[in-house]
């Protein structure tokens, strides 16, 4: 009889040895190393390349209308918007594509303004260069709306296309580069320091970053690194990806946030000012115009935290209503009453994202520039 117990034993010790040498194996931990593996980084992005080439060229196009007198035609705004393949237009969403082509949408009023001098106040006339800006008629800068609110519309929505089918190594190389990164990750937009400064969105987050470590650029950086090592790794590290993705969608989402903020503290402050000129006044207005493309951008993107309902609450506060006519230029002739407006913008986006009062102060400043790196 004892002898029988002892074998029951001996067995059951032996399926619980099984077991766990088996499925229930304690899995490493993801090392995670301190730089990006550049190894392949240029021939995982040829396609990201090609769509920043055509952005840039659109964008290049679009600000010719800066200077006096020069026309630019919404025909080659809308060629440069489709060609190549991928084409800018193919990775934009269909809402920003509708309101950037045909007749009466942006690039028609970019084409329109542009040749012309514009006054801010009620709508006259087509609009024009003022302050060495090219504004419309309403006073919106039609120029920021096609940069700006591409960064998301196109840019981002490529990144999030890139984390809907089956990730590879080349996958986190591919999202870095549309999004303006590479892996020297300099934290700086500045050619002149910089052989690989930061772009786009990523530019963005420097400028937000006072490099202590713990900025959206360096948490960026972070989980781009990570995100490479998870997919290096490996299926047993999906939940690794797929938490680094995560976090840089909405790192990305609150690098937008953050500036629009940046940009309503410059315009509050010049425009409250006593007199300001008309140079600080056209600043202002592009400033502002930024705000309105960094928003309008993330409508309809998917995956965000913001909703689209948001999204439409702080446009209309900047005087720039979906599906309504902008009264961009009371900013400038009734600052008094305005601005305001451009404060309660402020609070919303801190309740959103959940940013500290020292954060929104720390929004005021360009980073980059502030400690010349």
């Amino acid at each position: 009889m004892q002898h029988k117990f002892l074998s029951l034993l001996a067995l059951l010790a032996l399926s619980l040895a099984s077991c766990k040498d088996g499925d229930d194996t304690e899995r490493p931990d993801l090392v995670i190393p301190t730089t990006y593996n550049a190894a392949s980084f240029s021939t995982n992005t040829t396609a990201q390349a090609g769509v920043i080439s055509r952005f840039a060229a659109l964008v290049a196009e679009a600000k010719k209308g800066r200077a006096n007198g020069t026309v630019v035609s919404a025909a080659t705004l809308t060629q440069l918007f489709g060609v190549g393949d991928p084409s800018v237009k193919s990775q934009t969403t269909a809402y920003y594509s509708a309101l950037l082509e045909g007749n009466g949408q942006w690039f028609g009023e970019l084409g329109k303004a542009s040749g012309n001098a514009y006054t801010p106040g009620a709508p006259t006339g087509q609009g024009g260069t003022y302050g060495g800006y090219l504004f419309d008629e309403n006073g919106l800068e039609i120029e920021q709306l096609i940069e700006k609110g591409l960064f998301s519309a196109a840019l981002y929505n490529h990144a999030l296309s890139l984390t809907s089918g089956t990730m590879t190594t080349a996958t986190a190389d591919q999202i870095l580069t549309i999004v303006g990164g590479n892996p020297t990750f300099p934290n700086s937009d500045d050619a002149a320091k910089h052989a690989q400064p930061d772009k786009y969105l990523l530019n963005y987050a420097a400028r937000r970053d006072k490099n202590d470590g713990t900025g959206l650029y360096t948490q960026l950086k972070n989980n781009f690194i990570k995100l490479q090592a998870a997919l290096n790794a490996g299926a047993d590290y999906n939940p690794e990806r797929d938490a680094a993705i995560a976090d840089i969608r909405l790192l990305l989402e609150k690098v937008n946030a953050a500036t629009i903020i940046n940009y309503c503290h410059s315009v509050i402050s010049t425009l409250s000012a006593t007199s300001p000129t008309d140079a600080q006044k056209a600043a202002a207005l592009h400033a502002y115009g930024e705000c309105v493309g960094f928003m309008q951008g993330w409508r309809t993107v998917s995956s965000k935290k913001i909703t689209d309902a948001q999204i439409d609450e702080i446009l209309t506060l900047l005087n720039a209503p979906v599906g309504g006519a902008p009264e961009s230029y009371l900013f400038v002739t009734d600052a008094l009453n305005q601005l305001p407006k451009l404060q309660q913008v402020i609070a919303k986006l801190k309740n959103l994202y959940g940013f500290s009062d020292q954060e929104i102060e720390d929004f005021k400043k360009n980073w980059v520039k502030e400690q010349g790196r």
